[in-house]
Formats: structure tokens, sequence, C-alpha cells
């Protein structure tokens, strides 16, 4: 029953169930690609509309212009 849920995609299976999987097939290794953030796709498409869509440089610092740190 449990693996029939492991197929269906079932959110309410434990990882430890979906380790055991990947053990049985000798597949082990691509645990770490299931926590790995490079290969969740959703989560980096909600991460990047949190981006601002454009950076503005303030009118005083112009581009190639250091910094003030206001010692000088």
């Amino acid at each position: 029953m449990t693996l029939n849920k492991v197929e269906k995609g079932d959110p309410g299976v434990s990882l430890g169930s979906y380790a055991t999987v990947l053990f049985v097939l000798g597949m082990v290794d691509r645990l770490a690609d299931v926590a790995d953030p490079r290969h969740d796709t959703v989560g980096l498409a909600l991460e990047e509309e949190h981006l601002p869509e454009r950076i503005r440089l303030s009118r005083r610092q112009g581009p190639g212009k250091p910094r003030s740190t206001g010692a000088d």
C-alpha cells in the first residue's frame, strides 16, 4: 500500500519510505538530489518572483564611482 502511494506521489508518505525505495532500487545516491534546491524548479521560480525587477543606482552614485565612506 505504501509503495502504491509512493508511485502516485502521495504527499502523506514519509521521506523514510522514499529513501527505502531508492535504497532497494540501488539509487540511494539520488537521495541527495531530492533535497538539492538546484533541482527544485518550482521553488526557484517562486524565489525569482521575489527578486527586484530592476536595480537603480542613486543619483549621487554614478556608475563606476565608489561609494563615499564618510572618512574622506
